[in-house]
């Protein structure tokens, strides 16, 4: 086994040379209190980092086992613990010492969500860190008295305040896994509840700016308060200030509208239930605001392309023949793309949709009792959204929450109506039903297609292809909404519910992985997220990247949502499927 010292002279007798020589550093050392692991060496200065592990024994880091006791905890401390790191990274390391990403040491840390994340390994064994590390040089010349400063200075003193739990803030730590397990606790609990969502007593919605996820200082922000007839109390696994229970408003399954006047807070109070389905860190403001985990945001999308979609229960008779059956386009129409958005959800399991009127199209929303009189239904392909919510629920037993400011005929549908106004909440379902009785819509109801099931759809293998030019794999994230993959540029701008840059990439990567692993021709698309959601839960996110070479660290993916997972896959544009056979 090699040595600090042994990594220390390496470097003295490359210093001065080419970069490649930097390669002669891969492999593993052991320090007084950890083991490093050069995993990969980047080629040159400006190339992606070159990837390390730090790994601390247990017997020193002592990490508490309570902290470790279910995977909810352990997901909590986790994320804990690689905030700690960066931190750190940014107290003890220098930014810049050279060309290209010289000096640079980085770790994959979240935003205000709480992910599972392959940055960090934590088990009863040892915790180990995954970081990247830009080794130095001037021109592609080696900085090799640089590269020992972060290697004997700096490394161990991120490592040394970071994954020793005697110099941490225990409580800190301490927090995370509570309230993370606290989370997950509230989730389950809503299913038996009845509830297709809970927002906490004097949660903070609003977020400080519009390209900002991090909340409206308190004292500018009004607390939510729950209407007293949607108060509910849910249990605590860890107390919260001395008790054991939470109270705030759940929003009941069925439909609910939230209505209230412009800038009133509807929106804001829909875009917390969005991402209501993760947990937030301490101090969010909505880590006690929890979403039902399967619901998924629907918006209209023009331009998306489509590929053999049943939309028949909301479009059907298409001018000129279009199968509405198996709908295939390249450029949706933003009715189009919102029926298939819905149905595709469906297809993988969502209990609950949320939709905001202000991205929705209009006439897949609503056609109201005069445009009826005017373009009569034969010439109607459209069955509005309307006229199918109820259905969904009673049928499929699917939920809707819907933000709605301009149509009052949606009051003759809702279970629920809640009102904002200066972001407090108020229930009106009583007062929008006498509004209903008093002032009739005087629409038809329009709905043609019997709605039997959701058609589920199988991806072929071979119309996925990720190798670009001489690579057999090119697969990279350019931000949240944008992946390449292969040749293929795949747009998740309007996929709302993806929340980081890791989780992208981690799609990315398992589009490949199913595509090699799993699809077969057979599998329908629910079957092979079932599939990847299992593997995860076993394997974690590790294996997903065909370039990982023995213990070589993955260590910049963050665990997607299955739904976020399909809908990628229904962007790509060159997916083909068949259709499953019914029974």
């Amino acid at each position: 086994m090699l040595t600090a010292n042994d990594l220390h002279k390496r470097l003295q007798q490359i210093d001065g040379k080419g970069y490649k020589a930097y390669k002669e550093l891969k492999g593993a050392y052991r320090y007084e209190k950890f083991m490093l692991f050069i995993d990969h060496v980047q080629g040159d200065p400006f190339a992606a980092p070159s990837k390390v592990r730090v790994r601390v024994s247990q017997k020193l880091a002592q990490i508490p086992l309570p902290l470790l006791r279910t995977t909810e905890r352990r997901l909590g401390a986790g994320d804990a613990l690689i905030r700690i790191i960066h931190q750190n990274i940014r107290r003890f390391a220098r930014l810049q010492r050279g060309t290209g990403k010289s000096g640079l040491i980085t770790i994959d840390v979240g935003g205000q969500e709480i992910l599972p994340r392959s940055a960090l390994i934590l088990n009863e064994d040892f915790v180990e860190a995954r970081m990247e590390m830009g080794l130095p040089a001037r021109g592609r010349t080696i900085l090799a008295r640089q590269a020992q400063e972060m290697f004997f200075d700096e490394l161990p003193q991120i490592i040394h305040h970071a994954l020793f739990f005697e110099k941490l803030d225990r409580q800190y730590v301490t927090r995370f896994a509570h309230y993370t397990e606290n989370f997950f606790g509230l989730q389950k609990q809503l299913k038996e509840k009845g509830l297709a969502a809970f927002v906490a007593e004097n949660a903070i919605l609003p977020r400080e700016s519009g390209i900002s996820q991090k909340p409206l200082p308190a004292e500018q922000a009004v607390p939510f308060k729950a209407p007293e007839s949607l108060k509910v109390r849910l249990k605590l696994i860890n107390p919260l200030n001395g008790k054991d229970f939470i109270e705030g408003c759940g929003i009941p399954r069925g439909i609910t509208l939230i209505v209230g006047g412009g800038f009133h807070g509807k929106s804001t109070l829909l875009n917390a239930l969005e991402r209501g389905v993760y947990a937030h860190i301490p101090g969010d403001g909505r880590e006690y605001v929890v979403t039902d985990p399967t619901a998924v945001k629907i918006r209209a999308e023009d331009g998306r392309r489509v590929e053999k979609v049943d939309i028949r229960p909301f479009i059907n008779h298409l001018p000129g023949e279009k199968d509405a059956a198996q709908f295939s386009t390249d450029d949706a129409s933003g009715s189009t793309s919102q029926a298939a958005n819905i149905l595709e959800a469906l297809e993988v399991g969502a209990q609950t949709l949320l939709v905001d009127e202000d991205t929705s199209a209009t006439n897949f929303m609503i056609r109201d009792a005069r445009m009826q009189a005017l373009v009569h239904k034969e010439f109607e392909p459209i069955t509005p959204f309307i006229d199918r919510v109820r259905e969904m629920y009673e049928r499929f037993a699917v939920s809707t929450i819907l933000v709605m400011g301009g149509s009052g005929d949606y009051f003759q549908v809702a279970d629920t109506v809640i009102m904002m106004k200066e972001y407090c909440p108020y229930v009106a379902t009583e007062e929008a039903r006498q509004i209903a009785q008093k002032i009739n819509a005087a629409r038809n109801f329009e709905r043609e297609f019997e709605w039997r099931s959701v058609t589920e759809r199988i991806p072929l293998p071979e119309s996925f292809d990720a190798s670009r030019g001489k690579k057999e794999v090119k697969i990279e994230a350019r931000g949240i909404h944008t992946i390449q993959f292969g040749r293929e540029t795949i747009d998740l701008h309007h996929v709302e519910q993806l929340v980081d840059v890791s989780q992208t990439r981690a799609v990315g990567f398992a589009l490949n992985f199913l595509s090699r692993r799993w699809m077969d021709g057979r599998r329908t698309i629910k079957e092979l997220m079932q599939l990847l959601e299992e593997f995860w839960r076993e394997n974690g996110l590790d294996r997903l990247n065909p370039f990982q070479k023995g213990d070589e660290h993955p260590g910049s993916f963050a665990q997607p949502r299955l739904f976020e997972m399909a809908a990628a896959l229904n962007r790509y544009r060159r997916l083909k499927v068949k259709q499953k056979k019914s029974v």
